[in-house]
């Protein structure tokens, strides 16, 4: 009789060889960094500084960006993403890593002047895609101060 590994034996196996022996956070599919869920900078920092290559530049640019037109935005990671809102847990700007861009989400982009080029199945929700040199700061720094006027996103 052959012996048999168990499924969630491999499972595990397979998850503990994924994680870098270097510390650092694990990639996910498209370059996003594992963080864990959390509340604040400190968490939003650690996903800036684990985006890959030329991502984190631009991510430590857009966080900036979003601080100097929000002077006091609460901060978070939540499903591996940086959120920013203007109070706890109501949302209205997320941005994610891709292969090749980082996408931001304007939780009610529909409502900005002008509207971000990038369509959602959701009608309120815009998206940005940044593709490395390709950060219109004004344009962005525009949108951020008036999606921080809209309601936010509750999540």
């Amino acid at each position: 009789m052959a012996s048999k590994t168990p499924v969630k034996s491999e499972n595990v196996a397979q998850k503990a060889a994924a994680k870098p022996a270097s510390g650092q956070p694990t990639l996910l599919s498209g370059g996003n960094p594992q963080i864990a869920k959390g509340y604040g900078d400190a968490p939003v920092q650690a996903y800036i500084t684990a985006m890959p290559g030329w991502k984190s530049h631009i991510g430590r640019r857009l966080d900036a960006l979003i601080v100097e037109a929000v002077p006091g935005v609460h901060k978070a990671v939540k499903w591996n993403s940086p959120f920013y809102g203007v109070e706890d847990d109501a949302w209205f700007l997320s941005f994610h890593c891709f292969t090749k861009y980082i996408k931001v989400t304007f939780f009610r982009g529909a409502a900005l002047d002008p509207v971000p080029p990038g369509k959602s199945k959701y009608p309120e929700v815009r998206y940005l895609d940044i593709y490395e040199g390709q950060l219109d700061q004004a344009q962005f720094s525009a949108w951020v101060r008036q999606a921080s006027r809209l309601p936010g996103e509750r999540m």
